[in-house]
């Protein structure tokens, strides 16, 4: 029987022991939490935001609801949430202050103050209490957890009884030329991006890595139902660059 400490994970291509990951994690996001948006423009041509909002198209806010983002960082799908719900509050959940630091400096935090709270937290330990809310996100964060299906599995807790869950997160592309030219790209300019614009190459070799290390659609989707939930389904975005995956707690 493994015991826990001598688990490991992948951080990036390289394994380490499971403790490690968070840290990890923080440091690569604390590094460039002053230049993560700029960055997330930059390397998706402002694709990104076209993946956003049809992330907020499927889940369709609703006014009063109650949002989980968790791996929210900057506050990007909060502010989304609470624009498209009209009213509403936002919870945004992350592992490294510097992000949230971020997303209160920037101009929408202060015009929706009333209606948000930033928190530093876990996405495998939620400070929160069963049945707490109405929709949980988690955008591009949930290949950085030590343990994803322990993150669902968090997600299914806190989440109200006919509660939502939206995963976007890149993905793998199914056909395996156009894999070859993203791989291309991704291995040989975004890292150089990341020097020039963040001035950290290596922790944009990572996130590079990471989305490699990540499980395809199918597999993903069968942790998705595992921790719980139905009517889980996925849409591709972009070539399947990108993916939905969503759930209901029913």
């Amino acid at each position: 029987m493994t015991d826990d400490t001598s688990r490991t994970t992948h951080f990036g291509f390289t394994d380490i022991p499971e403790s490690e990951k968070a840290g990890k994690v923080q440091g690569v996001f604390g590094s460039v939490a002053s230049k993560y948006d700029v960055m997330n423009d930059a390397m998706s041509f402002g694709i990104h935001r076209i993946w956003k909002d049809a992330m907020m198209d499927w889940l369709a806010p609703r006014p009063g609801q109650k949002l989980l983002d968790v791996a929210g960082g900057t506050g990007d799908i909060s502010f989304r949430f609470l624009k498209r719900a009209g009213s509403g509050h936002a919870t945004v959940l992350d592992l490294t202050e510097p992000m949230l630091v971020a997303g209160r400096q920037r101009a929408e935090a202060d015009a929706m103050s009333g209606s948000l709270d930033w928190v530093v937290g876990d996405a495998m330990a939620l400070p929160f209490p069963d049945n707490s809310f109405d929709v949980y996100t988690i955008s591009f964060g949930i290949r950085n957890v030590t343990r994803p299906q322990e993150a669902l599995n968090e997600a299914f807790r806190v989440l109200k009884p006919g509660g939502r869950l939206m995963v976007l997160e890149f993905n793998q592309i199914p056909n395996d030329m156009m894999q070859k030219v993203y791989d291309l790209y991704s291995f040989n300019i975004i890292p150089r991006m990341g020097q020039v614009i963040a001035k950290d190459s290596d922790s944009y070799q990572y996130l590079v890595e990471s989305i490699r290390k990540f499980p395809d659609q199918e597999t993903f989707l069968g942790m998705v139902r595992a921790a719980g939930f139905e009517q889980a389904k996925y849409r591709n975005l972009s070539m399947g660059i990108a993916c939905l995956h969503s759930g209901w707690k029913i």
